[in-house]
């Protein structure tokens, strides 16, 4: 990254040049990345908080950003009847985690695995189909090209699929 830099004079030189091309990238990677249907997501989070007496829990962390995820559910048979969550995430996160907590009750253990899958590889750039519950976790489709960001999106698939899974 080329940053401008002061010269005595007052003269920024040639690094001037190029600063203004690297702000229009970052702009336009924030404009690609952070759709406005993503920001708007991040203010629907639900099923925030804990529950009573889950069944099972799990909590996952996306390293390289630090966020993190708790959720706690409950399942009657394979049907997930009480689901909460604590979310501390970037918009990416938050944006998924929303569109999870929108869909998760009345949802079985495979449509969520199945979700995770689909997630996953669409951030590896294939064409996929979610379960018709989850269908709005298309709109992450911006995300596959920005490798840094897979963790903190699937964030709440993981942990919730890893509850599921310590059911079984």
């Amino acid at each position: 990254m080329i940053l401008p830099r002061y010269r005595s004079g007052g003269s920024y030189g040639i690094y001037a040049l190029a600063f203004p091309a690297f702000l229009r990238h970052l702009v336009a990677m924030i404009d690609e990345l952070y759709s406005r249907e993503i920001l708007r997501r991040t203010t629907q989070l639900q099923n925030v908080g804990h529950l009573a007496n889950p069944q099972a829990t799990a909590d996952r962390v996306a390293k390289l950003c630090g966020s993190t995820i708790h959720v706690e559910l409950n399942m009657d048979g394979e049907v997930i009847t009480d689901f909460a969550q604590q979310v501390q995430a970037c918009a990416l996160g938050q944006a998924s985690a929303a569109i999870v907590s929108q869909h998760i009750i009345g949802a079985t253990g495979d449509e969520v695995l199945e979700a995770r899958d689909a997630l996953r590889n669409l951030l590896k750039g294939e064409a996929v189909d979610f379960p018709e519950r989850f269908a709005d976790l298309a709109i992450l489709s911006s995300v596959k090209d920005y490798p840094a960001r897979h963790a903190s999106t699937l964030l709440a698939l993981e942990a919730t699929s890893a509850a599921i899974s310590s059911l079984k």
